[in-house]
């Protein structure tokens, strides 16, 4: 079992072409979402086709400032992402979200690089450095967004609660212990239930693609495992951190409530 059926052309259109069955739902139901869908399956195309382009180059160049551009180019794309999904928003709220997605994720993959696959030549490797940084970049974006969001509109909607607490002499921790652990423990749900199910309702795509490859089912779990738990532990980290930050931006030093700068920044 070896090697992996290499696609033409035609046949990723004719996968393509699924997406009409997105579109027949849209129109039939009234959903208006056509145009939606058209965007994003163009954008999808060329955005992996870029990105397609880009690994080879990287690959082939096989340098560490390269390797380290590239990872810095999808940190920043990462954490100006998860800051963009937030209805409401706040002075430092980008800061925020870059710097928890940049600790914990390249806390997390340098662990992997380092302590974890002691084997690879070098821990600049493209070959593991950008899928391993992608992979679990993505899911700490999620993990992080989730959080960020329950926090803001936590406090929002408790806003009397936490007011009258603080007027009554508690500290802002206390105030705000509840929503702070809610949106700790909302943010690292979607991890935990794929940890729930992966083997049995689904098979994780990089598990997936090995298989395809040809690499034998026990290696290919093997990397699953590694990869499911460096997920979990950096989604864990970035979801405190951006949860902690925006506590400390919205609470000063005096156990004051900074509401207003939530309130006047809401994206509607």
């Amino acid at each position: 079992m070896n090697g992996y059926v290499e696609l033409s052309y035609l046949q990723v259109g004719l996968a393509a072409l699924l997406i009409v069955v997105n579109g027949a739902i849209s129109i039939g139901l009234r959903l208006r979402m056509e145009r939606s869908l058209f965007l994003a399956s163009v954008r999808t195309v060329v955005q992996l086709l870029l990105v397609g382009l880009v690994l080879e180059w990287v690959f082939r160049l096989d340098r560490w400032h390269v390797v380290v551009g590239v990872a810095c180019l999808m940190t920043l794309v990462a954490g100006l992402t998860a800051a963009s999904r937030n209805r409401r928003r706040y002075p430092g709220i980008w800061l925020n979200t870059v710097v928890s997605v940049w600790a914990s994720a390249w806390l997390v993959t340098a662990f992997a690089l380092f302590a974890v696959m002691q084997e690879i030549d070098k821990w600049y490797q493209p070959q593991y450095a950008i899928p391993l940084l992608g992979m679990i970049l993505g899911n700490t974006l999620n993990g992080i967004s989730v959080g960020l969001n329950t926090l803001t509109e936590a406090l929002a909607t408790r806003r009397e609660q936490v007011e009258s607490l603080l007027a009554l002499g508690a500290t802002r921790w206390e105030a705000a212990r509840g929503p702070v652990r809610h949106a700790v423990r909302t943010g690292m749900i979607p991890i935990i239930n794929s940890m729930m199910v992966v083997g049995i309702v689904s098979l994780p795509g990089m598990m997936t693609g090995q298989l395809i490859a040809g690499m034998a089912p026990a290696e290919a779990v093997k990397y699953q495992v590694v990869i499911m738990f460096l997920i979990a532990s950096a989604t864990a980290l970035g979801t405190v951190g951006v949860v902690v930050l925006s506590f400390l931006r919205l609470f000063n030093a005096d156990h004051q409530f900074l509401y207003a700068q939530i309130d006047l920044r809401i994206n509607e």
